[in-house]
């Protein structure tokens, strides 16, 4: 039921000043699971090619026995499909977010193409018996779904400059510390809680700075080494063993000593990519300074 607002300084008149006063408390407002999270590139026509061959299995036991089993592996040839161009366009948007990075070893979408077209083709063969039309049909079905994901990385992607064993080891380094984040992020999930999955996203964003921050500058590797190794391995650790304890009893004491532990660690990674900026803006100072020292002995004055 609705109620006249009546306080102190109400437009309608002032409330008997004897009467208890009525409190309202502010519920806390929470940060959405969903912030600093982006859909998935081609999700909706991902969704779709995991529903179409589920379409064809449910149709196939309508067929006699031959054009059962035939259109069950066409089927099951979407389905692998499917998966692996998920998995393709995921490896693909990871691949793009690094500046120094090694091609996918296995070209998912390319071979998704290739079975996509060979699913399609076996369901057609078996409604139909033509070898014919189902190469055609396969065949343009194939072209259709590589014009619509694209191809997969073909060449590795490195730095003007930069020796190749060098770039080899901080692609290397990255991927066992994005490992290490992935293992980080399943364990949390088992929390079922979303305000700690978005605060060990949020820890996520600022190691992933440092990633960026390395591949920039090769040089880096050397101070951020530990940080991306015993330290990133330290922080999953923790999160393994503070979601067995949590899952105990949900003890609050416990989850504000983990979430004061994620802080301190995001701080710490921070200031370290911080401190690893502020190195090269000093290093580039210098290189300014001893160039123009140079040129001034050859009597070239260049103005500071």
């Amino acid at each position: 039921m609705s109620k006249r607002y009546a306080g102190d300084h109400s437009p309608t008149g002032r409330r008997d000043s004897d009467a208890p006063r009525e409190t309202v408390t502010a519920e806390r407002l929470e940060v959405p699971s969903f912030k600093g999270r982006k859909p998935m590139r081609h999700g909706a026509k991902i969704n779709v090619l995991f529903i179409l061959p589920l379409v064809a299995m449910a149709a196939a036991f309508f067929q006699p026995v031959t054009a059962m089993a035939v259109d069950l592996a066409g089927a099951g040839a979407m389905m692998l499909a499917a998966w692996l161009t998920r998995d393709g366009v995921r490896a693909e948007d990871a691949f793009a977010e690094r500046k120094v990075a090694r091609r996918p070893a296995i070209p998912r979408k390319i071979f998704g193409s290739v079975l996509m077209g060979a699913g399609v083709g076996l369901l057609v063969f078996g409604g139909q018996w033509n070898l014919a039309a189902a190469i055609l049909v396969g065949a343009i079905a194939g072209a259709l779904h590589l014009a619509a994901f694209g191809l997969d990385p073909l060449k590795d992607k490195g730095l003007e400059g930069v020796d190749r064993n060098q770039t080899d080891r901080i692609a290397r380094k990255i991927e066992e510390a994005e490992k290490v984040l992935t293992q980080m992020s399943d364990a949390i999930k088992r929390a079922r809680d979303r305000q700690l999955e978005t605060r060990v996203l949020a820890f996520e964003e600022t190691v992933r700075q440092m990633f960026r921050q390395v591949e920039a500058d090769p040089r880096d590797l050397t101070q951020a080494r530990r940080y991306l190794g015993v330290y990133l391995q330290g922080a999953r650790d923790a999160t393994v063993q503070f979601v067995e304890l949590y899952a105990r009893g949900r003890d609050p004491k416990v989850r504000a000593d983990y979430e004061a532990f994620l802080s301190d660690m995001e701080t710490n990674f921070a200031k370290r990519t911080t401190a690893m900026l502020t190195d090269d803006r000093t290093n580039f100072d210098v290189e300014i300074e001893v160039l123009r020292d140079r040129l001034n002995r050859e009597n070239l004055r260049i103005e500071g």
